[in-house]
């Protein structure tokens, strides 16, 4: 996944926000503005070039000193950033530098 295409498309307000990502999101308190951030400033950790219907990665972003991922897919087609989920990643599941699966 080519993380500029990502970053334009938020950039020109080109993202869609699946309804489950966004009830996924106000359950864990986590804001619109955290996700975007995190996809504008973060790093992807995983790349799923082959996910359908479109590529997809994890992003990890750091706010208020706090780790995020957020799962984003990229629309080539229409130039669209599609939203999958967001949540805090933990050490019960993540290494300390939050990138590596336990």
């Amino acid at each position: 996944m080519n993380r500029d295409k990502i970053k334009n498309a938020i950039e020109g307000g080109h993202i869609e926000w699946l309804k489950h990502s966004l009830e996924r999101m106000m359950q864990r308190g986590i804001s619109i503005e955290v996700v975007e951030q995190v996809l504008l400033s973060g790093k992807i950790i995983e790349d799923y070039p082959d996910n359908k219907p479109y590529p997809s990665a994890p992003f990890l972003g750091w706010v208020a000193e706090q780790p995020f991922h957020v799962v984003a897919a990229y629309d080539s087609q229409n130039h669209c950033c599609h939203i999958i989920t967001a949540y805090k990643p933990d050490l019960d599941h993540f290494e300390s530098d939050y990138k590596t699966r336990r």
